[in-house]
């Protein structure tokens, strides 16, 4: 299923079974400990909200990366080249993507992403300042699994995954899903993954990142409620619960939760689960990793080459990989 505009085209590839995904969700909150999968968060408003804290003072990884790639861009363009299919993995909005495109000059963008109605704006305003580039949008959720063998051509491909995005898969769910980039790019020569990945640090400035004065990033986490609300039918009062944001650096993992401020009950398709005062939500984990951690995780997946690109206080890290 797809739409056809004037300079470019959105593949829906999302395979939906909505009562299947109904019963996950309301499992994982009837579980303990709960949790929610953090697609989610990514309604209309999610969506917004993470604009925002990406914009934040405290958030320091999307200005590092964008510091590191325009610094290091010569460097870059030197590995990656030009002409290429140019896959834009999580595309969101496109503007990372879109520094990028006068550069690279590809062949073909393929913007994916779980959010249909992001990327087609974003074609739709993208497609008008770059009317030579054949664009696709593709809609899907990658976490389950990496196959765009229906969305390529033949032609050489760089896969483009920044925002250290990475870092939502456990590290063995990342070397799986990096495994399924490296298959994509065997059976095109030349090709390679450009990815960026936050690095392991003061745990005070990590929780911080993930807990900022403002409030910002409470609002976006709490908001999954409000989406969870809509898809199931519950009544989540997302005020009688508490933004949380904790640093395990012995995992190098950084985890969001939703804790209750007070002993309440929810009703989940007409049974009622009580959360006790103190009992948590689990919404998000964010690995972090050390720049040899992340190489040797790449050299795993197969790939054979990795070279890597940092900032001056080594707070965020840049690689390629072929």
């Amino acid at each position: 299923m797809f739409g056809e505009h004037a300079n470019y085209r959105v593949v829906d590839r999302l395979v939906r079974d909505a009562a299947a995904e109904r019963r996950a969700l309301v499992a994982g909150l009837a579980a303990s400990p709960a949790a929610i999968p953090p697609k989610y968060f990514y309604d209309a408003l999610g969506c917004a909200l993470f604009g925002a804290i990406c914009e934040l003072p405290e958030y320091y990884p999307t200005r590092t990366e964008r510091t590191i790639m325009r610094d290091h861009r010569a460097s870059i363009m030197r590995h990656i080249g030009q002409g290429k299919q140019f896959v834009d993995l999580g595309a969101g909005d496109c503007r990372k993507a879109l520094a990028w495109l006068p550069f690279v000059a590809p062949l073909r963008y393929v913007a994916v992403d779980i959010a249909r109605d992001e990327i087609d704006a974003a074609l739709a305003r993208m497609s008008a300042d770059f009317p030579d580039i054949e664009m696709q949008g593709v809609v899907t959720d990658f976490t389950h699994g990496l196959d765009l063998s229906r969305d390529l051509t033949s032609a050489p491909v760089t896969f483009f995954y920044p925002g250290s995005s990475i870092g939502n898969f456990a590290p063995g769910e990342a070397r799986e899903f990096l495994q399924d980039v490296r298959l994509h790019c065997a059976s095109r020569s030349d090709s390679g993954l450009l990815i960026g990945v936050d690095t392991k640090k003061d745990r005070s400035r990590l929780t911080a990142a993930y807990d900022d004065a403002v409030g910002v990033t409470a609002a976006f986490n709490r908001n999954i409620l409000q989406h969870v609300n809509r898809v199931i039918g519950s009544a989540f009062d997302p005020a009688l619960f508490e933004h949380r944001a904790e640093y395990d650096a012995t995992t190098g993992c950084i985890d969001m939760m939703l804790v209750s401020r007070s002993t309440h009950s929810v009703s989940l398709d007409g049974v009622e689960r009580t959360f006790t005062a103190g009992e948590r939500i689990h919404t998000e984990s964010s690995y972090k990793y050390a720049p040899a951690e992340f190489s040797a995780l790449l050299h795993a997946a197969g790939f054979r080459s990795v070279r890597c690109w940092q900032d001056g206080a080594g707070d965020f890290a840049v690689f390629y990989a072929s």
